[in-house]
């Protein structure tokens, strides 16, 4: 484990360190081993941006994409070879933490086909697959937050499978997807799975809530005293919605049979405005049985500079809840931010898979 101080203070916080990012480089130069012995990296989560990103450096992955173009593979054979081969290699290096840590760690997530949010049927199908397709307990299959996607994470975690359910931004529908957890462990149950086996995170994205609440906030009026404000605030109001759902009847119950409960990850921690603190999202939020998946700049800030002060996340629902009546009060609509990020968000990764589509169908013609 890490002798790294700010790293350490972090782990000991409760909170589980996750890198935001893979690729072929990572596992083949053998830096994603080094993180774990010595930056204390615990998972990897990955998404259609992160592949876009790895696939566009074709060097390392030309022979793959030779053997699938003399195979005559279409491009989204291509693709789902490619992720499902990097994800895979990734959970064998995280192997050691998973069984170490008794499978709460030592995960690696990999999304489904974002252009399948709006479709629960599909989403499940598509899931399903991802899983037998890499074929490895401490993968994570990420699924969007979406209205559609919800009935999917109970169908979806009720077959046995773990979830990291992702772009989700309001506290409403962080409670919905708590709700969709625990169906889903009960009809993993009802389905006669081993409940203990079963882990999953909810993916509540941070920095984007800044950045949208501060843009809004700047049309009103420059300096606005709740610029920087909002982030930290839902993200603390989302731990406690998290602390009430597993303390209830339902939750104690499904306890008893061996589940676990979804962490709150806190995702987008790397930090858009460069007037704030680099470190902000993670001196901030941390607290126990959480998980921070950081882009790897902010895994690097943190350990150079962070300024963990323990838990600064418990016991704040009172005056967090403060801030957003106040945003509120200033003519912030923010069912309307909620709606807007959560519609980017998707269509931010649906444009980084077509992003992937074209790069690799270029690169197949190319290797033919």
């Amino acid at each position: 484990m890490t002798t790294n101080a700010n790293l350490k203070a972090l782990t000991e916080a409760g909170v589980s360190i996750w890198l935001d990012d893979l690729s072929r480089q990572r596992i083949s130069s053998g830096n994603l081993a080094q993180l774990i012995t010595e930056q204390a990296v615990v998972g990897v989560t990955s998404n259609p941006t992160i592949f876009a990103n790895a696939l566009s450096n074709a060097a390392d992955y030309s022979e793959k994409v030779a053997e699938l173009a003399a195979r005559g593979a279409s491009v989204d054979d291509t693709i789902r070879e490619i992720t499902t081969s990097d994800v895979r290699d990734a959970a064998d290096v995280f192997r050691n933490v998973y069984e170490q840590t008794g499978g709460v760690d030592g995960r690696v997530s990999l999304e489904v086909d974002p252009r399948l949010a709006h479709d629960t049927d599909k989403t499940v199908a598509e899931a399903i697959d991802l899983w037998k397709a890499v074929d490895r307990p401490n993968l994570m299959v990420k699924i969007p937050a979406t209205l559609a996607g919800l009935p999917a994470i109970t169908k979806v975690i009720g077959e046995g499978i773990s979830v990291n359910v992702t772009l989700i931004f309001s506290v409403e529908r962080y409670e919905q997807v708590m709700d969709a957890f625990l169906a889903g462990l009960e009809l993993a149950k009802a389905n006669g799975h081993d409940l203990a086996s079963i882990e999953s995170v909810a993916s509540f994205f941070v920095s984007r809530v800044d950045t949208e609440i501060d843009k809004r906030l700047d049309a009103m009026q420059e300096g606005h005293p709740l610029r920087g404000k909002a982030a930290i605030a839902n993200a603390r109001l989302a731990y406690a919605a998290y602390e009430r759902v597993f303390a209830t009847d339902r939750w104690n119950a499904l306890k008893a049979e061996g589940a676990r409960a979804q962490r709150p990850l806190w995702a987008s921690t790397g930090v858009k405005d460069k007037s704030y603190s680099d470190t902000r999202y993670v001196d901030e939020l941390a607290a126990p049985n959480t998980v921070n998946t950081m882009p790897e700049s902010t895994l690097q800030a943190t350990a150079d500079h962070a300024d963990v002060r323990g838990d600064l996340v418990s016991g704040k629902a009172a005056e967090s809840q403060q801030v957003f009546d106040d945003l509120a009060a200033a003519g912030i609509d923010l069912d309307d931010v909620f709606k807007h990020l959560e519609t980017d968000g998707v269509d931010k990764f649906e444009k980084s898979w077509t992003e992937l589509l074209d790069t690799v169908a270029e690169q197949l013609e190319q290797a033919k």
